[in-house]
């Protein structure tokens, strides 16, 4: 009796089961196709997946974290021979809800939709038209049952001679994919992700150099502004407020505008190409130098002639290209180092997505440009102070001097990419330590210039001011005589020696590092390492600040060691570094810099 009872129950659990896995028929229906018609070994092909869920019902994402535990949607594939490597599925936003079936919250799509993988084909098949075969598993429900997907599918995949096409090389990153992540949780939350992204890009040195530029320059707007307002009874349209919007507006347009368009004609790294090009930060550096003097008092800077000789509106236009071109030059300084949300947006343009690049793009720039906006407010109210002219003249000379060391940092970059071997480590750094020598001596009234008056005594502020920079000026100085800064035990040491390095042309010296990727394979097997990848350039200031503070790190170093260090530069003038920047946004979907790789030895 309990046999007969044991194989009653037995046959209702396998009618269940194949009633489970019969119904689904009329409910979940999918096409396969794919991306092209013709192929070439080695190159991309991307399968695509239409779906049409019926019935009230829904299938679960392909992410493992979002979908009931094995109800994943997945694929698998019978020919491993015909490709070398088929990528994790990318699927549209899914919707997110709690889900009564699993008593959980579940992400799943429903009605119709296209999933999509990306599979490499293997370097050496033969022409031929192949049939790939696989199935799809998926789990569909409504709000009251569940049944199991599993549906078999074909396509046909014709292969023909000649050597693989560039432009049909493509891959599906982690990065994209991370990228994803953040679009999918929708339209606020990115903007959220992208303001935070943007206020912490603040606080990478690249910014820094920016900052006395910004205050210099609008000292010396608002100085001027002042004077022809005290001299005329018109009140000058350009005030400070408006002023320090269009800088702000002028920041996020130009770094949205020129991002995306250099993306879209130059490739993802475009504007990076522009930023690190040796003859913009020639020109960079010398404009600092110009206008340094310009603050030191032996020059006005005045807008043509023909653009301010006839009317107050005139006058307003040509306020209006200086602050413009100023925002211009913060962007290039900017896209030197380009952050690693930035670097991702740039490749999804690059690949024609539009609205979540231009979106994430001027949510960063916002909040980028939003401390540059107080910036540029402030130095232009102080010069409206009562008896502003004595000390606001000699805030403009510091500036003046700030500007003129910067200057030597954007003309390094340039020696950097020539490898001129003019302006290395040890003459920048000398330059420095002179520059602030300099502000020392002008402290103590040493130095005038044509709108300083020789002081009568020198006051308390005057007194701290040369104390502060003549010992600045001989800390800087123990770097001459080592690969570093003085560092000491002290915090407060290393972060200045690693920002002021940071600044800096790399040391000459001995290094670990590979730069010959080839090479590091042959290493890695060799020694049965894996290899780690620093995608890097000689004009990026955060990439040195990385390699001079956290690279040195002794629990950093004791596993690095575990690794074949390999650098591969992606701003130089040789094939290799156009090679090397290639490889970072084809196969990692990023332009940013730095950006840290682990391979294994095979690749």
């Amino acid at each position: 009796m309990k046999k007969i009872f044991l194989n009653n129950i037995i046959i209702i659990l396998l009618s269940s089961v194949f009633c489970q896995f019969s119904d689904y028929t009329e409910t979940v229906h999918f096409n396969v196709s794919t991306d092209r018609e013709n192929y070439r070994s080695g190159e991309s092909i991307k399968i695509l997946f239409d779906f049409d869920i019926k019935n009230k019902f829904h299938i679960y994402s392909s992410d493992i974290n979002k979908a009931p535990i094995q109800g994943e949607t997945y694929t698998e594939y019978y020919d491993s021979t015909l490709f070398d490597d088929i990528q994790h599925i990318i699927e549209p936003e899914t919707i997110t809800k709690f889900d009564p079936n699993f008593n959980q919250e579940t992400s799943y799509h429903e009605g119709k939709f296209q999933i999509y993988q990306v599979a490499i084909l293997n370097d050496s098949i033969t022409p031929s038209n192949y049939q790939v075969e696989g199935t799809v598993y998926a789990t569909a429900c409504d709000p009251i049952q569940c049944i199991r997907v599993v549906e078999d599918f074909y396509f046909n995949v014709n292969v023909e001679s000649g050597e693989k096409r560039e432009e049909f090389v493509f891959g599906i990153t982690e990065s994209s994919n991370e990228l994803k992540r953040e679009t999918d949780k929708g339209f606020i939350p990115f903007i959220l992700f992208s303001l935070g992204m943007g206020f912490l890009a603040l606080l990478t040195p690249c910014v820094f150099p920016m900052i006395p530029i910004t205050i210099s320059f609008f000292t010396k707007l608002g100085e001027q502004a002042q004077s022809k307002e005290e001299n005329s009874s018109i009140k000058p349209t350009l005030t400070p407020l408006s002023a320090a919007t269009i800088y702000a507006l002028g920041i996020i347009v130009i770094f949205t505008l020129l991002g995306l368009v250099l993306a879209l004609t130059l490739g993802a790294s475009g504007a990076q190409q522009i930023a690190q090009n040796p003859w913009i930060n020639l020109l960079i550096g010398f404009l600092f130098i110009f206008f340094a003097f310009s603050l030191f008092g032996y020059y006005e800077l005045q807008a043509p002639q023909f653009l301010t000789r006839y009317s107050q509106q005139q006058e307003s236009r040509s306020g209006y290209s200086g602050i413009l071109f100023m925002s211009l030059t913060f962007t290039l300084a900017s896209f030197t180092c380009t952050a690693a949300l930035v670097g991702a947006l740039l490749v999804a343009a690059s690949q024609g997505e539009y609205f979540w690049p231009i979106i994430g793009m001027l949510s960063f720039s916002a909040a980028f440009a939003s401390p540059f906006f107080l910036l540029a407010l402030f130095p232009q109210y102080l010069a409206k102070l009562p008896k502003s002219g004595g000390w606001l003249n000699s805030v403009k000379v510091i500036m003046g001097f700030l500007e003129l060391a910067a200057a030597f940092k954007f003309i390094s970059n340039s020696d950097l990419v020539w490898n001129w071997n003019i302006f290395d480590r040890e003459v920048v750094l000398f330059i420095w330590v002179l520059i602030i020598f300099l502000i020392a001596l002008y402290s103590l009234g040493f130095i005038i210039f044509p709108h300083d008056t020789k002081p009568e005594k020198i006051s308390i502020r005057r007194k701290i001011l040369f104390s502060f920079t003549l010992m600045f000026s001989i800390y800087l100085s123990t770097g001459l005589f080592t690969n570093k800064v003085f560092t000491g035990n002290n915090s407060i040491f290393k972060v200045t020696s690693g920002l002021v390095e940071s600044y800096l042309p790399p040391p000459k010296s001995s290094s670990m590092w590979i730069e010959d990727l080839d090479l590091a394979y042959i290493k890695a097997k060799e020694n049965n390492k894996p290899i780690f990848l620093d995608f890097t350039g000689y004009t990026c200031t955060n990439c040195r600040w990385m390699e001079v503070n956290i690279f040195e790190e002794n629990d950093v170093k004791y596993l690095l060691n575990k690794f074949i260090l390999t650098k591969l530069y992606t701003d130089g003038k040789e094939e290799i570094h156009q090679i090397n920047q290639k490889m970072e946004v084809e196969r990692f979907g990023t332009a940013a810099l730095p950006f840290y790789v682990v391979l294994s030895p095979d690749d």
